[in-house]
């Protein structure tokens, strides 16, 4: 429990000259959590003493910002990080105040479209056409071509909301969807690539009308990779062999992991090192630093910005995705 009567006193000190006065009163602030918060916002709406404000504001995107890095963490050590879940924290970053159900129910609105033309006696690629028909057609998504390195392609609902994102934004709403179906779609980690796989299906595998709204837990380690979906591309299928040419386009090494399903462990990284060079390239050290704390979240060491030539932001060769 927060002891208002100690607050008050601490904010009547965080408009002092003194700024050793005022570090160890933010400190003590930043002690109480995100409980504080809304104590911090009323004082704000109230308060018209605009360094005050200012410092206001910079103590609750503080304690957001580590109550995300704490919740990240603790996402990170689950025993099934959800993907859902997992991107929802990272779009936390951008929108403190976007809610999972929210954005849970946008996916289900899709989910709902695919499932009302789905039947157990479809075959694997008839239902992938389903899928296909539903996300493209019918709900308009489509690969962002115009802005593929804009940091708003790393952010679920700014996905969903503008129907468009890079390879790995349309593929986590595909994957998404699909998953929700007990259908075993998962991520292909390739370098600055990301690609879907569609593996064998267990054969108890059927829809039930009460298994809607059922969440499953599906074991991306289990089973044998039937073909391969380019989200990005309006779905398009995929064969081992497709991806053999590309690597070898790439001048990339063959290895057996770019041809088998990541974890959603390693779907969030990837997104957050998209994010990372997305603040990059817009020169937004700030924000670079900030992301990279959220990656050493994941257990993972800091990332590093590139040094760019003059026209350096304006080349899309070399970046992650």
């Amino acid at each position: 429990m927060i002891n208002e009567n100690e607050l008050q006193s601490l904010l009547t000190l965080l408009d002092d000259t003194d700024r050793e006065v005022v570090e160890h009163v933010e400190q003590r602030i930043l002690s109480f959590g995100e409980e504080v918060i809304p104590m911090l916002e009323n004082q704000w709406q109230i308060n018209y003493n605009e360094v005050l404000q200012h410092r206001l504001e910079r103590l609750i995107q503080r304690i957001r910002f580590d109550g995300l890095v704490a919740d990240l963490k603790k996402w990170h050590l689950s025993e099934f990080p959800d993907l859902l879940e997992g991107v929802w924290l990272i779009a936390r970053y951008r929108y403190p105040a976007l809610k999972l159900d929210d954005v849970e129910a946008e996916i289900d609105r899709i989910k709902l479209d695919v499932w009302l033309e789905m039947h157990n006696v479809l075959s694997a690629l008839e239902k992938v056409r389903v899928i296909n028909h539903v996300i493209y057609s019918v709900h308009g998504f489509k690969g962002n071509t115009k802005n593929y390195h804009a940091p708003q392609n790393s952010f679920i609902n700014d996905v969903i909301a503008s129907r468009s994102g890079n390879h790995i934004g349309m593929s986590i709403v595909y994957a998404l969807v699909a998953q929700r179906l007990n259908l075993p779609v998962y991520g292909i980690n390739l370098p600055n690539h990301f690609l879907l796989c569609y593996k064998e299906e267990n054969d108890n595998w059927h829809y039930e009308q009460e298994s809607f709204n059922t969440k499953h837990e599906l074991d991306y380690k289990q089973g044998d990779v039937l073909f391969y979906i380019n989200a990005f591309n309006n779905g398009i299928l995929l064969t081992r062999k497709n991806l053999d040419q590309f690597l070898k386009q790439m001048h990339l090494e063959n290895k057996q992991e770019y041809f088998e399903p990541c974890s959603n462990v390693d779907i969030v990284k990837r997104v957050l090192r998209n994010l990372f060079h997305a603040y990059d390239d817009l020169n937004d050290e700030t924000r670079c630093n900030e992301v990279n704390l959220l990656f050493c979240a994941l257990d993972e060491l800091p990332m590093q910005r590139q040094p760019k030539e003059p026209d350096a932001a304006n080349d899309e060769g070399d970046t992650e995705e």
